[in-house]
């Protein structure tokens, strides 16, 4: 049995359903190109807070990151597997672990950024500066208009 659309209602005719196309594409790209260096779309709020920062104990990374501590654990488990972090046991606290980047980690991440900026441009060739200056402005507004909780994915996107 065929199941008649909704004549009021067209997904592709509504911005969200583009927006939300466009970023599984990019997430894909982004995967894609970072993954031969070892790298995550999840990790980039954790590098670049230790690349900002320095040594940082693991509960300062899930607040820099808007991560849920048992989240953070696990990618740091992950970070850690990749060789991209180095874990130390805090002097004053052995419960606590401080958390560095790596030599393979600050080697790479110039090289992760790079791949970054590829896809960037790859997704806006064609764009005059002023069409991504609009661009820029009408999603900050969006995520304004959507509050808080939207701006919890943090600003270190590429």
């Amino acid at each position: 049995m065929k199941v008649k659309r909704d004549p009021h209602w067209d997904p592709e005719a509504t911005p969200t359903f583009w927006i939300n196309h466009a970023s599984r594409l990019l997430m894909r790209q982004f995967e894609q190109r970072l993954r031969p260096l070892d790298f995550g779309m999840a990790y980039l709020p954790v590098v670049i807070a230790l690349e900002e920062n320095g040594t940082l104990l693991q509960k300062e990374l899930a607040v820099r990151a808007h991560v849920e501590q048992p989240t953070m654990a696990a990618l740091l488990t992950r970070m850690e597997r990749d060789g991209l972090i180095t874990r130390e046991p805090h002097p004053d606290d052995k419960r606590a672990s401080q958390i560095s980047l790596s030599a393979k980690g600050r080697a790479r991440l110039p090289l992760a950024k790079e791949q970054l900026r590829e896809v960037v441009g790859q997704a806006t060739a064609g764009f005059s500066d002023r069409e991504r200056a609009v661009l820029m402005g009408l999603l900050r507004r969006m995520v304004s208009n959507l509050g808080s909780e939207a701006e919890e994915g943090g600003d270190h996107g590429p």
